[in-house]
């Protein structure tokens, strides 16, 4: 990690992803911000930044208030947030000129010329410039004309960080170091210069190194004696440490900063220690005599030593920890679906799973309902539609997880859908994404249309699935059931792993919607991993919740974006037939629907052909970057057609009569 404390003297930062505030404490409110920081950041191969200032704020613009007390010095921060794996951290100098720029000048001056930010997240309450005249409306506003986006941190955080601080000063004022610790996700730290002292503590036994504090409004314990962690120059040392005046000399009245260090012997005068506090041992207490007090010092020490061998026993072995899970549901005025639906979500029996509800600026109150009525979900406000692809574009970069499942709103799952299929991407490496078995909610009998039992596609690009070919879907009886590689998983419940989302590019955002997790499926296995279905997991889709099936529009993706998943993914000596050939099907196809009277859908096709020629070069250009991530996602092993069949379905249905899925394909791969 990079530490700067000079404004003058930044680097130019790469794709910048940062946050801004005091972060007193770095606690578990904070972790969780930096986490998103972090996640964000390496998505789009950018650096994490954290903007704090010093002194802090209060201290220059109040400077008779003496209520501040801090949880940590600005360098027990910083050495906190190096702990986080942030990338860099920048310590603004506070001062009054800088509290008086105008909103505008801060973030041009500030924010742009010495961060060039891609990102910049931040909460609701966020207030900059003189007189607090900026916010985040107005950061908003401004990157229409700047070149960054701006990621709200979800209300409920930025409230749960202010009831956090709270709750920790509280604790650590009533000495309950168990809670604060708790509350913070690390023990509290002390850290000071060692300084003289009256070397009594040698005399009695127990030499103590006197710590003069770094920040004169640094929280400090009620007086008592406490364990330890005691680092010096990297090395950890267990110790007892003394926070009092003394009672029991006779020049009680000031208060002291003493900590004995266990097996220690060196000279320390004007070293810098850094303390973690990890248990309250007893009060402080006057004692009649020096030989009553050494008595209790080596009562201190013995519990103190056995206070930390605990907490040591407690850490080792680590226990082998459950992948991290993120249900993220990207919803579009479908607030009566997630009344309806998510709580099957939530009786999921999976251990370590958070649920996200990514909003794509539905008018119908969906992010007020889940605020009063599901408060547990967290929630992403995206502001406006970005459609299917570019809204879990920009949702999934806000999500720190090992595992993704994009689940429609309008989807029930049983209590232990997710495990199967998780159990198996831990346990094979080259299995990149998943779905489960997903059959029809008003018909539980039959495969639903959105993905059935696994897609699979024909060799001129056309998508049939495992239970359903064209618009026939077939019943369930278990014909199905065993677990195969497709060449698809539906976008209903596609399961993925984290990292290779991102590192593949995520969903093409021109997509809007339909066809984009056939493309990205694609890719994947063209960098040589696998896409399985896992019918033991199953799923029930009411389906045309997110885009009609029957909509002219669905029409219109369907063959845009089938022509552009080809021309990206195919191979160059291919499109030169394969195109023209598309081209004169779906002009078949649009006979089709002239016999059955759908004249809007036959605009649709010609208005996807006009759109799909313009679009070459752009499409050129895209394949040419996605071939880049391919090859740096690759595992190694050759591109994976598991999942084709050579042959064409359309022959297949229309001319031969085969609207069966193993009908089709006997056997074939």
């Amino acid at each position: 990690m990079k530490v700067f404390y000079d404004l003058d003297h930044l680097p130019r930062f790469q794709n910048a992803v940062i946050t801004i505030g005091s972060f007193d404490g770095v606690h578990r409110g904070h972790q969780r911000i930096i986490q998103q920081v972090n996640h964000l950041a390496r998505s789009i191969d950018g650096e994490s930044v954290v903007i704090t200032f010093h002194p802090h704020p209060r201290q220059v613009i109040y400077p008779r208030d003496n209520s501040l007390q801090l949880i940590t010095s600005t360098e027990e921060k910083v050495r906190l947030l190096q702990q986080y794996e942030v990338d860099n951290v920048v310590v603004v100098p506070f001062t009054i000129e800088f509290s008086q720029q105008h909103a505008d000048e801060y973030i041009q001056k500030f924010l742009i010329e010495k961060f060039q930010p891609r990102y910049i997240v931040i909460g609701y309450d966020h207030r900059f410039g003189l007189n607090r005249q900026g916010d985040l409306n107005y950061l908003q506003w401004y990157s229409e004309q700047a070149d960054y986006e701006v990621v709200e941190i979800a209300k409920q955080e930025v409230d749960d960080l202010s009831v956090s601080s709270t709750k920790i000063r509280k604790a650590l004022n009533a000495a309950d170091i168990d809670t604060a610790n708790l509350l913070l996700g690390h023990p509290f730290p002390l850290s000071g210069n060692v300084v003289h002292g009256q070397k009594l503590g040698q005399k009695l036994g127990f030499p103590t190194a006197n710590i003069q504090l770094e920040d004169s409004v640094k929280l400090v314990p009620p007086h008592g004696i406490y364990a330890v962690h005691v680092y010096h120059e990297e090395q950890r040392y267990g110790g007892m440490l003394y926070i009092g005046d003394r009672p029991s000399l006779a020049d009680a009245g000031h208060r002291t900063i003493e900590v004995n260090i266990f097996d220690f012997q060196d000279n320390l005068y004007g070293k810098e220690l850094y303390l973690e506090i990890v248990g309250f041992i007893r009060e402080d207490a006057r004692f009649p005599d020096l030989e009553g007090l050494k008595a209790q010092l080596a009562e201190d020490r013995k519990s103190s030593q056995q206070l930390l061998d605990r907490l040591e026993a407690q850490q080792s072995p680590v226990a082998e920890s459950t992948a991290s899970v993120a249900v993220v549901i990207l919803n579009y005025n479908g607030r009566e679906y997630l009344e309806k639906f998510l709580p099957s979500v939530f009786n999921s029996s999976y251990e370590n799973l958070t649920v996200y509800v990514a909003d794509n600026g539905s008018g119908d109150q969906s992010l007020a309902w889940l605020e009063e009525h599901r408060p547990e979900v967290r929630r992403i406000d995206l502001k406006k539609n970005y459609g299917y692809a570019e809204g879990y574009n920009r949702a999934l970069r806000q999500v720190e997880s090992d595992y993704y499942i994009l689940l429609n709103s309008d989807l029930e799952v049983q209590p232990g859908w997710i495990e199967p299929i998780i159990r198996l991407l831990e346990e094979d490496p080259a299995t990149a994404a998943c779905q489960p078995k997903i059959l029809s909610y008003e018909n539980p009998s039959a495969f639903e249309y959105a993905g059935a039992a696994g897609g699979w596609i024909d060799y001129l690009g056309y998508p049939f699935c495992r239970g359903r070919v064209f618009d026939l879907t077939e019943t369930d009886e278990g014909q199905y059931d065993d677990q195969q590689e497709i060449f698809w998983a539906s976008g209903a419940a596609f399961f993925v792993r984290a990292n290779l989302f991102h590192r593949i590019g995520g969903f093409d955002p021109d997509y809007f919607a339909h066809a984009e997790e056939i493309d990205l499926c694609w890719r994947l296995k063209r960098a040589g991993f696998k896409i399985q279905v896992v019918p033991e997991s199953v799923v029930y889709h009411l389906g045309g919740g997110t885009l009609n099936y029957q909509a002219p529009n669905k029409a219109y993706l369907n063959f845009r974006n089938t022509l552009y998943t080809i021309w990206k993914n195919e191979s160059g000596l291919k499109l030169c037939w394969l195109i023209p050939a598309r081209m004169v099907l779906d002009g078949v196809a649009g006979g089709l629907f002239l016999f059955q009277g759908k004249f809007a859908h036959i605009k649709a096709i010609v208005r996807a052909h006009w759109t799909f020629l313009p679009k070459i070069g752009q499409l050129s250009r895209k394949r040419q970057h996605y071939a880049g991530l391919i090859a740096k996602a690759g595992n190694g092993l050759p591109p994976n057609e598991r999942g084709r069949f050579y042959g064409s379905i359309v022959w297949q249905y229309y001319a031969l009569g085969k609207k069966r899925f193993k009908s089709i394909i006997n056997g074939s791969i």
